[in-house]
């Protein structure tokens, strides 16, 4: 999936506003996610879901690698994270919903702590980016 040239702008020109607060971030929208969507909580039997434990920040920290990754690759997002998409579908076998779920967490989480900068256009193009990443990671379950 490859964003038309607008929506990229608008993804790296907002990414780049966000770089310090990602693991704040992660943290609002990862309590969000398994506040909202309790079934979340099955893929992590073994952590510490309490907001801010080592297990959840650690996990965090590979999540906004991955978007940024993703960000840095726009134009290929596939290949960039083809190897977390295989993990996701053949060895964790996360259920594919689960990346919309955590896709709407993150725009509700960002919405909130950027309310002036997370603008209509913004939001769209980030839907649109989101929503690509949640495609790539579920292509291998087809």
């Amino acid at each position: 999936p490859v964003l038309q040239k607008v929506y990229t702008a608008l993804v790296l020109r907002f990414y780049h506003l966000i770089p310090f607060l990602l693991l704040t971030l992660f943290l609002m929208f990862s309590s969000r996610l398994f506040s909202s969507f309790p079934q979340t909580k099955t893929y992590f039997p073994h952590f510490d879901l309490s907001q801010g434990s080592a297990q959840l920040r650690a996990h965090g920290s590979k999540v906004m690698n991955a978007i940024g990754e993703a960000v840095k690759h726009v134009d290929d997002i596939r290949k960039a994270l083809a190897k977390l998409s295989e993990l996701h579908a053949y060895i964790l076998r996360v259920d594919p919903v689960n990346f919309k779920l955590l896709s709407h967490c993150i725009l509700c989480s960002v919405a909130a702590h950027y309310p002036t900068d997370f603008t209509p256009e913004v939001h769209a193009a980030w839907d649109k980016f989101l929503s690509s990443v949640s495609s790539v990671l579920t292509e291998k379950y087809r």
